[in-house]
C-alpha cells in the first residue's frame, strides 16, 4: 500500500486553541473556510456552514461588519457546533458583542482599532474568555504609511504590518493569537510567510488572497501554499475561491491529502485515458467522486482503463480496477480478486468501494482499540 507517512518536518510552532480544535505544536494542519452569505441571514448562513462542515471543514470564519449582525451571529453560534471565528474590522464594540456570544476566535487588526484603551478592552476580554485573535494582514489594505515607506504592497511591507500588530499585543502579554500575511500575489506570499515564520512562534494561518475563480484560484492556491506546507509552514489553511465554500474545502482536503499531511476520504488514482481503455474512465470517475463524497474513511482507489499501468497502481492501492476485455479486474490491498462486466459498472463499484471503506473503518478502529488497551 502507498505509504501514509509525510517526509514534511513542520515548523515548531505555540499551540492555540479555536473552540475545541487545536492549532498549531502538534496538532494537525486544520481547514478553514468563509461564509458568503449575508450575515444577517440566520438560516441560509447556518446552512451554509453546516454544508462546508460535512465537507470536511474544522473552523469557519463568518463576517461581522455591524452590531446588528453581532446579534445574528449570536444566532448561529447557538445553532453550530463548529468553531466560528468573526471577522471584525475597525468596530471594536463589535469584538466585545461576539466574544459576549460565544465567539471562538477573533480575526482582528490590532492597528484598525485606533484607540489604544478600546484595543486594551478587547484583549482584556479576549483573555478573560480565552478566545484567540487571529492577526490578518492582506496586501490590499496595508496601511497608507508603509505603501508610502515602500511605494507599493511588497512582502517586507506585509511582515513589518504583521510584526507591529504582534508588538500591539505583545505589550498587553497577549500570546494567544496566530498571524496570516496574505497576498494574490504568490511570490509576495511566500516570502512573506517565510520571513515571519523565523520571527515568531505563534501558529500561521495560511492563504494566497482573492486567489480567483475555481479554476486559477486553485492552481494559484496549490503553488503558494503548496510550497510553504512543503517547507514545514503553516499551521491552518483556507483556500480563498471565488466558488462556494465547500469547494474550498474540498481542494484544501486534496492538498493536504497529496502532501500526506492529513487523510481524510478518497484519494483517486485515475489515468486521463487514451484509445486503450476498455471502459469510460473520466466518466466513470466523475461519477465515482460525485457519489462517495460522504465517505471519510481513509481509502486509496486506482481506476486505470487498460492493463499497461492499472496492475501496478492497482497493487499499491486499497481498492483497484484494471480495465480489461472482455471483463475488467478488481484488486483488494494490491491482490486481484474477482473480475466485474461492464454492465453497471459504477453502480458495481460504488458499492464494492463503500464495502471496502467499511472493512477498512473497523480495521482501523480496532487498531485504535489496541493502541488505547496498551496505554
Amino acid at each position: 500500500m502507498i505509504s501514509q507517512i509525510s517526509p514534511i518536518k513542520r515548523r515548531k510552532s505555540r499551540q492555540i486553541m479555536v473552540g475545541n480544535v487545536a492549532v498549531g505544536g502538534d496538532a494537525p494542519i486544520s481547514v478553514q473556510t468563509m461564509t458568503n452569505t449575508p450575515t444577517s441571514d440566520v438560516k441560509k448562513t447556518v446552512e451554509q456552514i453546516k454544508s462546508v462542515e460535512r465537507a470536511g471543514a474544522d473552523i469557519v470564519r463568518v463576517s461581522v461588519p455591524s452590531l446588528a449582525e453581532a446579534e445574528a451571529f449570536g444566532q448561529i453560534r447557538n445553532q453550530t457546533r463548529i468553531p466560528l471565528v468573526a471577522d471584525i474590522h475597525f468596530d471594536h464594540k463589535i469584538a466585545l458583542r461576539v466574544a459576549d456570544l460565544g465567539v471562538d476566535c477573533l480575526r482582528i487588526n490590532p492597528g484598525n482599532i485606533s484607540r489604544e484603551e478600546r484595543l486594551r478592552e478587547v484583549i482584556s476580554k479576549a483573555k478573560d474568555l480565552n478566545i484567540p485573535i487571529r492577526i490578518g494582514v492582506n496586501a490590499g489594505s496595508l496601511g497608507r504609511d508603509l505603501l508610502r515607506k515602500y511605494g507599493e504592497p511588497n512582502a517586507k511591507a506585509l511582515v513589518e504590518s504583521a510584526m507591529r500588530n504582534v508588538d500591539r499585543l505583545d505589550k498587553y502579554d497577549f500570546q494567544n493569537f496566530k498571524v496570516s500575511v496574505k497576498a494574490s500575489e504568490v511570490f509576495m506570499a511566500l516570502d512573506a510567510y517565510r520571513d515571519l515564520a523565523k520571527r515568531i512562534e505563534q501558529p500561521l494561518h495560511l492563504g494566497i488572497t482573492e486567489a480567483g475563480g475555481f479554476r486559477s484560484g486553485t492552481v494559484k492556491s496549490a503553488i503558494g501554499l503548496g510550497a510553504l506546507l512543503l517547507d514545514g509552514i503553516g499551521d491552518t489553511v483556507r483556500i480563498s475561491l471565488a466558488a462556494d465554500p465547500a469547494e474550498e474545502v474540498k481542494v484544501a482536503w486534496d492538498m493536504l491529502r497529496s502532501l500526506k499531511l492529513r487523510t481524510r476520504g478518497i484519494n483517486f488514482i485515475a489515468c486521463p485515458s487514451c484509445s486503450r481503455q476498455n471502459f469510460d474512465v473520466i466518466a466513470t470517475v466523475n461519477e465515482l467522486e460525485r457519489r462517495l463524497e460522504d465517505v471519510t474513511t481513509p481509502l486509496d482507489v486506482s481506476i486505470i482503463g487498460c492493463i499497461v499501468n492499472g496492475p501496478g497502481e492497482a497493487k499499491i492501492s486499497d481498492f483497484g480496477l484494471t480495465g480489461g476485455s472482455p471483463a475488467n479486474l478488481i484488486y483488494l490491498d494490491g491482490v486481484p480478486d474477482h473480475k466485474i462486466s461492464q454492465e453497471d459498472l459504477v453502480a458495481t463499484l460504488e458499492r464494492e468501494i463503500r464495502e471496502k471503506a467499511a472493512v477498512k473503518e473497523q480495521q482501523l478502529a480496532e487498531k485504535t482499540s489496541q493502541i488505547i488497551a496498551r496505554g
